[in-house]
């Protein structure tokens, strides 16, 4: 056969199976469907589709460009704890009613900064820490039920003025309680569930748990960072209960995407409460049951600045209440015992958010964009 007639061979096989021509590379459209604009949003594209648009694609030697400005943009290979790829993670900025449009294709990819960790912390009687480009966060192990003066049960909040990550650092220097230039730890959370842990809720008693015993990395970065934290068995009520909480940071983001999954020997679904803890002064306190967010600015505390706080929810809520120092999201698990929310925090130090008007409208418009989830169109 000659060059010419092989090379119409080919060209004609290309035709009948176009799947040949474009194993090389992917496109993928991307759109947005909400009024807003939506700002470094980190969307997950299930790898399976992926794959069925580019079978021959190499985990270790692919970029993601944006069509329209010819960049490389930041991506991340989602795992959820396994050994298999679940989804491709990318983060991107779409106009309001927008749409953005990336290639996928063969080629080293650049070295982007990471913006999401997390770890476990041995040497601070067994932290888990965890952070993103806007803030950090963490919660307690079971050695620091050892010194009674130190015991607390909910989140904690580290604020940050970088987008940089500071947990090791911080760490490494043994003070996190000064600013010297990058945030610092001032939160207190003691016998409280902090900035926006879930507990158990009977009888208008909150259940505690004594703090995690184990933990599980599933990603850690760069675009997000998924663990889990394991609680031992506790009495609620007239049954017992063990607990996974499962916590997701997407980079760009102020509010974690927190799981519980519950095991009990009852057969209805747990009623439960997500919390926040109130300062004394002039805080503002923001509670809408029917749209399910629960929002708190903290009053200013001394040169160390302010903290907002933020629960909210796609399940009904029952009740949002002060009692006791804390404000009070009531709502129950599904019939499975697990429950899907979000909460977090901001420090207006960082420059980013800087009243409680601005916080109440980022988190409302975080549960629209809940709502209406980005659509992603591969071909």
């Amino acid at each position: 056969m000659n060059k010419y007639l092989f090379f119409l061979q080919i060209l004609f096989l290309n035709v009948l199976n176009p799947t040949v021509s474009q194993a090389q590379k992917a496109t993928i459209s991307i759109s947005n469907p909400s009024a807003g604009e939506r700002k470094e949003e980190v969307v997950a594209i299930a790898w399976k589709e992926v794959l069925a648009k580019y079978p021959s694609i190499d985990t270790a030697n692919f970029k993601v460009i944006n069509v329209a400005s010819k960049k490389e943009i930041p991506w991340q290979l989602e795992y959820k704890g396994g050994k298999a790829v679940q989804n491709l993670l990318v983060q991107v900025d779409i106009a309001a009613k927008g749409s953005v449009k990336l290639l996928l294709q063969k080629g080293k990819s650049a070295n982007f900064p990471t913006k999401t960790y997390g770890r476990y912390v041995p040497e601070r009687k067994e932290d888990f820490a965890w952070e993103n480009d806007k803030i950090a966060f963490r919660m307690y192990g079971k050695e620091l039920e050892q010194t009674p003066k130190e015991m607390a049960y909910g989140i904690d909040v580290w604020g940050k003025r970088t987008d940089k990550m500071v947990i090791n650092e911080r760490y490494k220097r043994g003070n996190y309680h000064e600013d010297i230039g990058d945030g610092l730890d001032y939160y207190h959370v003691g016998f409280t569930l902090g900035a926006g842990n879930m507990m158990p809720y009977i009888n208008d008693s909150i259940y505690y748990s004594r703090n995690y015993v184990e933990y599980k990395m599933l990603d850690n970065g760069p675009l997000r960072t998924t663990f889990q934290l394991f609680y031992h068995e506790w009495k609620v009520g007239e049954n017992k209960l063990s607990a996974v909480k499962t916590i997701s940071l997407d980079a760009g983001s102020q509010l974690n995407s927190i799981t519980v999954d519950y095991t009990t020997t009852s057969t209805k679904a747990t009623p439960v409460v997500a919390g926040i803890i109130t300062r004394e002064g002039n805080g503002i306190k923001y509670l809408d049951e029917v749209n399910g967010t629960m929002v708190y600015w903290e009053p200013q505390h001394g040169n160390d600045g302010i903290t907002g706080v933020a629960c909210l929810f796609d399940t009904p809520i029952e009740k949002m209440t002060e009692a006791n120092g804390q404000l009070l999201a009531k709502t129950v698990t599904d019939s499975a015992h697990s429950i899907t929310y979000y909460a977090g925090a901001v420090w207006n130090k960082a420059g980013i958010i800087t009243d409680g008007k601005q916080w109440i409208q980022y988190v409302d418009k975080f549960k629209q964009q809940l709502k209406n989830p980005l659509i992603v169109v591969i071909n």
